[in-house]
């Protein structure tokens, strides 16, 4: 693929620019679950969904959530999902929604007869409260957008108003499969967590037994969007399926490409794989952005990653927006890039 190529892609596969607290929120990853008791005490940490255990008592599931809270719920008839991929995750587990924030509609299709309670990063209490909720799935991670109200702030609203409120961690694919695990144990379908859960980790095992005896490729993953690129670390969604699969991101021994990319550090640091979200960009905005941060540095052209062709426009659908039962699909993506 030519660089112009890549951009072209880039360009084309660009998204609305409401995507980027998504972006945000799937770096971070968050959602909640269940319903009718919850008890209170939260802490200021946030725990990822991967080290959530719950635990079943006759019909109730107790567990403790992201933000320390524990929550015991049985059998919620009435639940709101505040962000669109974990309408998607609770749909996936057996569950029917009577609320949930725009994007689940128009990112993650949800199949419920179900209200828009208004955009993840500025829901309508109002509106939320008047579907007589019985369970609230929210997040405990930051919008993104500058002057939003986080999503914990509304939780403790209605927490005040009786409603059962729970939010999960969900960056990685152990995240993802903590709680799907925990919405089945709700829903009482386990067989769902097979089919949507282990079935998609017996697959991405299989992708990781491909993996190159003692290949370690360098990579680069960056976000790119209209004010320009961030590079992405370990702990990220990206980032954290590249280490994964055997690859070591030029940001772990070059830290402050995280918070401020330069090219110049890209050269320095040389890596064999650059790999490229496009997000929250549109046509021409994308292009212009990438080349500004890339080609018009004639040094670019010398990068180990751009002389081998090793450089890729990795699917938006998968890599912004969360893959939930797609998880294979992300990580056959990045196996791809790095290895083919």
């Amino acid at each position: 693929m030519s660089f112009q190529s890549l951009t072209s892609t880039v360009a084309r596969t660009g998204i609305a620019a409401a995507c980027a607290g998504a972006l945000a929120f799937s770096l971070v990853g968050c959602a909640g679950g269940s319903s009718s008791s919850a008890s209170s005490s939260s802490a200021q940490s946030t725990t990822p969904a991967s080290q959530i255990e719950t635990q079943k008592e006759g019909g109730a599931v107790t567990f403790t959530d992201s933000t320390g809270t524990e929550v015991t719920v049985e059998n919620p008839q009435r639940v709101v999902a505040c962000m669109g991929s974990f309408a998607h995750i609770w749909e996936l587990a057996g569950g029917t929604l009577v609320g949930a924030s725009n994007d689940a509609f128009s990112d993650y299709a949800v199949t419920s007869n179900a209200q828009q309670v208004g955009d993840f990063s500025a829901l309508d209490l109002e509106s939320i409260l008047a579907l007589d909720p019985d369970f609230v799935i929210m997040t405990s991670a930051g919008s993104g957008r500058p002057g939003a109200a986080s999503q914990t702030e509304l939780a403790d609203s209605l927490r005040q108003a009786g409603v059962t409120v729970a939010c999960f961690t969900v960056t990685t694919f152990d995240d993802y499969l903590s709680m799907l695990k925990t919405c089945t144990d709700i829903t009482g379908r386990a067989d769902l967590y097979q089919q949507n859960g282990t079935a998609v980790a017996d697959r991405i095992a299989a992708i990781k037994a491909q993996v190159p005896q003692g290949a370690s490729p360098t990579v680069m993953a960056g976000i790119t969007y209209s004010g320009g690129m961030r590079v992405q670390g370990s702990k990220t969604m990206v980032g954290g399926i590249v280490s994964e699969l055997g690859g070591t991101n030029i940001s772990d021994s070059h830290p402050s490409l995280i918070s401020d990319y330069s090219v110049e550090s890209v050269i320095d640091a040389d890596p064999d794989v650059i790999l490229l979200v496009p997000m929250g960009v549109t046509g021409d905005a994308a292009q212009q952005s990438l080349e500004q941060n890339t080609a018009e540095n004639p040094a670019w052209a010398n990068l180990t990653a751009v002389q081998n062709d090793r450089y890729r426009a990795l699917d938006p659908k998968l890599f912004v927006y969360k893959p939930c039962e797609n998880w294979d699909q992300a990580y056959q993506e990045v196996f791809d890039a790095l290895y083919r």
